[in-house]
């Protein structure tokens, strides 16, 4: 079932929704409304050249990576070792950003628009989005962003313009959020990237569970 959405800041029973986990269209990307969806696991996903309105998705098979599980292969850890990249967060939120719409621009589907941009660079302003870059001398290679709730990171978009760039990201985010007592990187959708990296299901119930801080 797919529920049409209007001014009011709520969001029906996303268990109501298709089995892909679109259930609802309509609304706005305004931070109120896109920080009680996140709140519930629920994000904005649509071809911004396709749809006038904002597709949301909430699947009840949560695709996750727990920080202490990021699964750093060898080749990696000879990469980290060498320290031929800086890592940062929060240094260039916006730069990367736009160069996550870059990469995916000219992709079928592409949902990384102005509307999108402009939204998360607002969550970004007021504490509830951050990123983390991968730099090598001065030059941004790598990096990706999300949302920041509580103990959970909801990641949105990574790019690379060297190899293995997003992967340095991933894990200096996961490394960092287990330092600081993060519980759980929300992946949205499975890929065989993120699989390779520690990527796995655990139900929706569980999932809400943890990003809710319940024991």
């Amino acid at each position: 079932m797919i529920f049409a959405l209007d001014d009011e800041i709520s969001f029906p029973d996303p268990r109501l929704g298709n089995p892909d986990g679109l259930f609802a269209v309509g609304g706005d990307l305004s931070v109120d409304r896109l920080l009680l969806a996140y709140s519930y696991g629920i994000f904005p996903w649509y071809s911004f050249r396709d749809n006038d309105e904002p597709l949301w998705y909430c699947p009840m098979h949560r695709f996750v990576i727990f920080p202490e599980e990021i699964h750093i292969s060898h080749s990696m850890r000879t990469l980290i070792n060498k320290k031929r990249y800086r890592l940062s967060i929060n240094e260039a939120f916006e730069r990367v950003i736009q160069e996550c719409g870059k990469y995916r621009i000219d992709m079928e589907g592409a949902w990384l628009g102005k509307d999108i941009t402009e939204a998360y660079t607002e969550l970004h302003r007021q504490g509830f989005a951050a990123s983390v870059e991968v730099w090598q001398g001065e030059e941004l290679v790598g990096g990706l962003y999300g949302v920041c709730i509580g103990c959970a990171f909801f990641g949105e978009s990574m790019f690379s313009r060297v190899a293995s760039a997003s992967k340095l990201a991933l894990i200096h985010l996961a490394q960092t959020l287990a330092r600081n007592g993060g519980k759980l990187i929300d992946c949205q959708f499975e890929t065989p990237h993120l699989l390779s990296m520690g990527g796995r299901y655990i139900s929706y119930d569980d999932y809400l569970r943890i990003i809710h801080d319940k024991q």
